[in-house]
């Protein structure tokens, strides 16, 4: 079979706040999975914009968003969307689309109709999709995320620990946050729980550092109320991003790692931190109880 992968977002310089976590990680381990475990098939990584050959089985546009035009207009050959969450539309309130998102959400929706399957992280997401897409559920798939390998329990850790604490300059002990700031991630109650306690924090996430942004954009509310609390916390630590290979050291060393999110579609960090031997603190709401468990 020949298959059609877009890989913009590890690419194009419009989508790089993918590359980052999330999609980007999505795309670059199902690109080495498939490549591994499905060698038989023929591959072609395109970029948004390049001319995808006739002859071509299927293709995979393994990202989507309600209120960016990430999906084509003309539709010529079988097509499967991956759709990660849908939570601006769950909660409209906080990610207030504009007269142009709405624009473009309806004009996302139509090609979203118009394609031969939809996959998403998890069943939660699912009844999403189904609900503000009007997709008939058998036609989407859930086929649930996995934890990149390199996630693991480091053997030996005394000095892997040692060194990461010294490159972060971390306390003895910490709380560990992995991820974005969005109103969802419930970052200010989380700031000041901790601080109520005067309990180390230690966040990870490139957007929690950015100063150029607009901050009259409502869905950066919270990241700039967190970046305030942040100021006014001598307790709290942020590390922006940092390499694979030093999250691994961090989830290792850390005492606990928390996502107190409202909302999510799937949870990754949360394996995350569990394959590498780091006890989790999440919520009870969307995806994140598939995701946990009963652990």
């Amino acid at each position: 079979m020949k298959i059609a992968i877009d890989i913009s977002p590890l690419n194009d310089n419009r989508v790089l706040s993918h590359r980052v976590r999330g999609t980007g990680f999505y795309l670059q381990n199902l690109k080495k999975a498939l490549l591994a475990n499905y060698p038989d098939n023929e591959y072609h990584f395109f970029n948004r914009g390049d001319v995808i050959n006739s002859d071509v089985d299927l293709v995979h546009y393994p990202y989507f968003e309600p209120f960016f035009l990430t999906l084509p207009f003309s539709k010529n050959h079988k097509t499967i969307v991956t759709v990660h969450d849908l939570t601006p539309l769950v909660f409209p309130e906080h990610f207030p689309p504009g007269i142009k998102g709405n624009i473009k959400w309806q004009i996302q929706k139509l090609n979203l109709l118009r394609s031969d399957g939809i996959l998403t992280d998890s069943e939660s997401s699912k009844k999403d999709i189904s609900k503000y897409t009007d997709v008939k559920p058998e036609k989407i798939d859930v086929a649930y995320l996995a934890a990149g390998e390199e996630f693991t329990r480091i053997k030996n850790k005394e000095l892997r620990i040692k060194e990461t604490k010294n490159k972060y300059n971390l306390p003895e002990k910490f709380v560990l946050y992995v991820g974005d700031a969005t109103w969802n991630k419930n970052l200010p109650r989380l700031l000041n729980a901790v601080k109520g306690i005067n309990i180390p924090l230690v966040m990870v996430g490139k957007t929690l550092t950015e100063k150029n942004y607009d901050k009259s954009n409502p869905w950066n509310q919270d990241l700039l109320e967190t970046q305030k609390l942040i100021e006014k916390s001598p307790n709290i630590l942020t590390l922006g991003y940092v390499p694979t290979n030093d999250l691994v050291a961090l989830y290792n060393t850390a005492s606990v790692f928390i996502m107190p999110s409202l909302y999510e579609g799937f949870g990754l960090p949360i394996l995350e931190a569990m394959q590498s031997g780091c006890p989790v603190i999440t919520t009870k709401v969307g995806s994140l109880p598939e995701v946990a468990g009963d652990a």
